[in-house]
Parts: structure tokens; C-alpha cells; sequence
């Protein structure tokens, strides 16, 4: 398994770029999220990778953070969901975005990444909820409920029978700083009009 690439980038033709390590070119796929840092050609590059293999091929996958590469093999895992997906939602997102989709169980956000419809959003938010966070220690992304007076916020409405979605989502349209009973009546009344 080749796991890092280290060398002279020769050719961006996006997706595929050719890195000279050793005197070897290996062509590599990247999302664009990596792309738009690469440096300019002639000028070291050092990507993270991963390597799939298929019966009629062999192809090198390459990140620019480990971040982007815990997502990749994360979405990989997901049933019907192939490399070239999900090099499409890691080019249509950063992996910030995707982890708060997948918080906000935002399925609208993840079909807005072309070939991304409903129901693959639908599967992707339900398959990598408890997945992704595991998979992301080093970001740091909060894929957990969000903590004080919002996290009180939050559990009123669940118990007001609310699901975490709903809760969540009316959040999202409160000032951060806000008290825990104005937060609720003010969710209420963004809920009562949904």
C-alpha cells in the first residue's frame, strides 16, 4: 500500500496530476479541494494517498490533509458508493462542510456535489452519522451536539418531541450567544412556522 508521495509535481490536468518521485511518474487522482493547493508545476508537492485496486486497473488517490483522506475511505465504505463519488463530494465540500452536514443530517447540502441525489444523500447521512466522527480525530470537527447554553437548547426540544434534526436545524438560526429560554421560545417559534 503506498500511503504518502513525496516529490516534483509534473503535470495538473484536474483530476489527475503526475508526481516524479524517484524518478518514477505516478499518476494520481485528487478531489479539488486538493487541487486549488497544489503548488505550481516544477515545485515539490507531498500528498497523502490511497491506493485501490481493481481488476482492470490500479489507482493512486491522493490528499492534501489526512483529514481528506479519512473522509474518502469513510465514504468508500458506504454501500453503492464508488471512489469516483466520492472524490465528487470531497471537491464539492471540504470536509468540515461534510461533517456539518452530516451533523445537521443536511441532505439538501450534499445534493447540491453533481451526481449526489436524494436518496445517496439520504444513505450518506445515515451511513457515516456515527462513522465520521471516529474517522476525523485529527480536524477536531465537533460532530456532536453543540455544548452550553445551545446544547440545552437543543435537549429542551427534544423533549418537547422534536427530533435532533429539527432541533439542530432551528439552532442554526439562533445568535451563538443567546440565553437557554430565549433560545427556546425563539427555536419554538422558528419551528411553528416550518
Amino acid at each position: 500500500m503506498i500511503g504518502r508521495l513525496r516529490g516534483t509535481l509534473l503535470e495538473k490536468t484536474p483530476p489527475q496530476i503526475v508526481i516524479d518521485a524517484g524518478g518514477v511518474g505516478y499518476e494520481v487522482e485528487v478531489p479539488m479541494s486538493t487541487f486549488y493547493h497544489l503548488p505550481a508545476t516544477g515545485q515539490a508537492v507531498e500528498l497523502r494517498t490511497h491506493l485501490a485496486i481493481r481488476e482492470d486497473a490500479h489507482v493512486l488517490y491522493g490528499f492534501g490533509t489526512e483529514d481528506e483522506r479519512a473522509a474518502f475511505r469513510q465514504l468508500l465504505k458506504i454501500s453503492g458508493i464508488g471512489a469516483r463519488t466520492a472524490l465528487a463530494v470531497l471537491s464539492g465540500m471540504s470536509v468540515a462542510e461534510l461533517a456539518q452536514a452530516v451533523t445537521l443530517q443536511d441532505a439538501a447540502r450534499l445534493t447540491k456535489v453533481p451526481g449526489i441525489g436524494k436518496k445517496t444523500a439520504e444513505r450518506l447521512l445515515l451511513e457515516l452519522r456515527d462513522k465520521l466522527a471516529k474517522a476525523l480525530p485529527i480536524a477536531g470537527i465537533a460532530l456532536t451536539a453543540p455544548a452550553g447554553a445551545q446544547s440545552d437548547i437543543v435537549n429542551a426540544l427534544i423533549a418537547l418531541g422534536y427530533n435532533e434534526k429539527e432541533a439542530l436545524g432551528a439552532l442554526k438560526a439562533l445568535p451563538p450567544d443567546i440565553g437557554v429560554a430565549e433560545g427556546i421560545r425563539a427555536a419554538l417559534k422558528s419551528l411553528s412556522k416550518a
